[in-house]
């Protein structure tokens, strides 16, 4: 007998997915915008960031912990509940309440400035640290959620490329918030990009909530599957630690966001201080087509392992591992050429071969564990992947790039505090002495390139760890139609 679950018919949900073809697609299109929005608020920093660093008076180390763990510490810390409640709360709710309470925090971080209370000053840098943790808070409730959506709207053999194009909005995301943001920091000033871009996220946030359906949880499962009471954190730990896959892939996708967050967080600050271009310059002509690249190849990538799959299933590991060893090479020629030009053509191309491992983490991490525990699964993942992927990858860019300068300056005879890195910017480097602004032009710049480099090599041991999940996904992927395990 076919199962009804709050008033639908769920005996048939395997076969065609919660609504009509046209309705699942437009309830992808949402998902994939408001997962957009999710990534254009936080890299919108990174963009601005040219004009920021120098106007605060911030180190690069600074700027890494806002950029990075500023950001991911609550990100990951409110990540685990909102998952448990994903799993049997309303999750459309959930997601309407925290994509208003991003957006908010991030037009507030238009308003960072020195705050003096009494005979307390705060200086703008812990001002827009706050913001930033407002907007990892509402952040957070979006990609568990989402992912739950997606598995109760369409069938298990749709949800792979389903997923996939949800992951585009990580990569379009990045790509409007430099089209958007460096086009607005140019014209106006940083402070006016984050009310440009976050304000119109709230009214996003009510049409969500008035056109998108809550589907019945479990909708796509087969009928015969077995209901169980959701798993509580213990249970769900004991069943992934079963899963070698699981942890593998978690690893491959750790590190990949550790080098892909610590360079794309920089990767405006490279551009500017090398090739001494304006914020702006360095979003639209560089960043924008580099982020759009990167967003076809991870549909590209996500496409061809779904087209591949039937015959061999392990491609949903192997793909991406090659993407990610296959970056390397062009990344380091982009991060030591003389050239804009053919920096930005190896941005592109390393952007567009590597991104198949977010589809991948995905469909690995809902595909080795039971319905029960999906949410869960995910938001394990993303707790590693973004706090210690997100939280200390820009932290290490910007750690190791103010050890090159401040070596580099010793190196020249420069007197430790002598020189400060905001003095090298180009709106103020006029003012130091000939020696000083000669040291500025041998460090200043490539400290940085030497940090993005170490950076760009580490994708290689992302691509080992995603060759080795690969080995071991015909004994722990689990088959839908019976919760058993699927072969590879």
């Amino acid at each position: 007998m076919s199962a009804v679950i709050g008033g639908e018919n769920k005996g048939h949900g395997q076969l065609a997915g919660y609504g009509s073809k046209a309705y699942r697609n437009y309830v992808l299109l949402a998902l994939t915008l408001i997962y957009i929005l999710n990534f254009v608020d936080r890299a919108l920093l990174a963009v601005v960031g040219p004009d920021l660093v120098p106007d605060l008076k911030i180190t690069d180390t600074q700027f890494g912990l806002l950029t990075g763990f500023g950001f991911a510490l609550l990100y990951t810390a409110v990540g685990i509940p909102l998952a448990r409640f994903a799993d049997v709360g309303h999750r459309v709710w959930i997601m309407t309440v925290c994509v208003a309470l991003w957006s908010l925090m991030t037009a507030a971080c238009g308003l960072a400035t020195e705050v003096t209370i009494g005979s307390i000053t705060i200086g703008a840098f812990w001002i827009l640290l706050i913001c930033r943790v407002g907007v990892g808070i509402g952040e957070a409730g979006c990609t568990p959620p989402a992912n739950s959506l997606i598995a109760d709207y369409f069938i298990p053999r749709e949800r792979s490329q389903a997923l996939g194009f949800y992951a585009m909005g990580v990569t379009l995301g990045t790509m409007f918030a430099n089209l958007i943001g460096g086009w607005v920091t140019d014209m106006f000033d940083w402070r006016t990009a984050f009310f440009v871009v976050g304000l119109p996220g709230l009214l996003v946030a009510i049409v969500f909530k008035l056109t998108v359906k809550e589907p019945p949880r479990g909708y796509t499962d087969p009928p015969k599957t077995e209901t169980k009471e959701r798993a509580n954190l213990k249970e769900a730990i004991h069943e992934l630690m079963g899963k070698p896959a699981f942890w593998l892939m978690t690893a491959g996708a750790t590190i990949a966001a550790f080098c892909g967050y610590g360079i794309s967080s920089f990767q405006s600050l490279f551009l500017v201080r090398t090739y001494e271009i304006t914020a702006g310059q360095a979003a639209i002509w560089i960043n924008t087509p580099v982020a759009l690249s990167a967003a076809i190849g991870t549909f590209a990538t996500g496409w061809l392992a779904t087209r591949i799959y039937k015959k061999h299933p392990g491609a949903i590991a192997w793909v991406p591992a090659a993407g990610l060893t296959l970056s390397v090479p062009f990344y380091i020629f982009a991060f030591t050429t003389d050239s804009l030009l053919y920096a930005a053509i190896g941005l592109v191309i390393g952007g567009f071969v590597k991104y198949g491992y977010l589809a991948a983490q995905y469909t690995i991490g809902q595909g080795v564990v039971s319905m029960r525990v999906r949410a869960m699964a995910t938001a394990v993942m993303l707790l590693l992947v973004n706090l210690l992927g997100y939280g200390f990858g820009p932290l290490f860019i910007g750690a190791v790039s103010d050890i090159f300068f401040t070596s580099g300056v010793a190196e020249l005879g420069v007197a430790a505090g002598e020189l400060a890195r905001n003095q090298c910017h180009p709106a103020v480097v006029g003012q130091l002495s000939e020696n000083l602004q000669q040291v500025c032009g041998q460090v200043y710049a490539q400290s940085l390139q030497t940090s993005m480099v170490i950076m760009a090599c580490l994708y290689a041991v992302s691509g080992l760890c995603f060759l080795l999940t690969w080995r071991r996904l015909d004994k722990d992927m689990v088959d839908r139609q019976g919760e058993k395990p699927a072969t590879a």
